[in-house]
């Protein structure tokens, strides 16, 4: 999957940090949460997740990698064999799946312009002066040309980023 780039999570972070003090509260945290997935934790659930009451922008990246890089690594265990490998594209697909009904709000299986712009504009990556952005990026990546994406257009954007 296509990772945030830093300014992009600096700029969530600094949403988050609603007080200013340069830390974001498992509060902070849970809003986020609550805002971008129909999963939703409690604070009791989500502070052994995260393993303190609160982070700086360097645990904040810490964090968002943790909880977006796969676990598996190739320099702790031995070459992975067909089945550990088709078990991790699998899981990849999941995520990326579970990422793709995060966007497709309706849950028609298609990502529209729209659609794109709430869930960044609920992460703070959208304004509408950048709309254009949306209907460019899902157009570059619509293969069909009907002005959605759908799971595979989504996934191709994911692992071959435009820029």
């Amino acid at each position: 999957m296509s990772p945030l780039s830093k300014n992009d999570l600096h700029r969530i972070f600094e949403q988050l940090d609603k007080n200013g003090d340069g830390s974001v509260s498992l509060d902070d945290l849970n809003w986020l949460v609550q805002r971008i997935g129909p999963v939703q934790f409690s604070l009791e659930e989500l502070e052994p997740l995260v393993g303190k009451p609160c982070l700086n922008f360097d645990e904040f990246l810490f964090f968002y990698d943790s909880i977006s890089e796969p676990k598996a690594r190739s320099d702790l265990r031995p070459t992975s064999s067909d089945d550990e490998v088709e078990e991790e594209e699998e899981s990849v697909d999941g995520d990326l799946a579970k990422a793709f009904k995060v966007f497709d709000l309706n849950g028609d299986g298609f990502i529209s312009c729209e659609e794109l712009e709430t869930v960044l504009g609920r992460l703070g990556l959208w304004d509408e002066s950048s709309g254009k952005d949306c209907r460019t990026m899902i157009c570059f990546y619509d293969t069909n040309m009907d002005g959605m994406l759908d799971f595979q257009a989504f996934k191709h954007m994911m692992f071959h980023p435009s820029s």
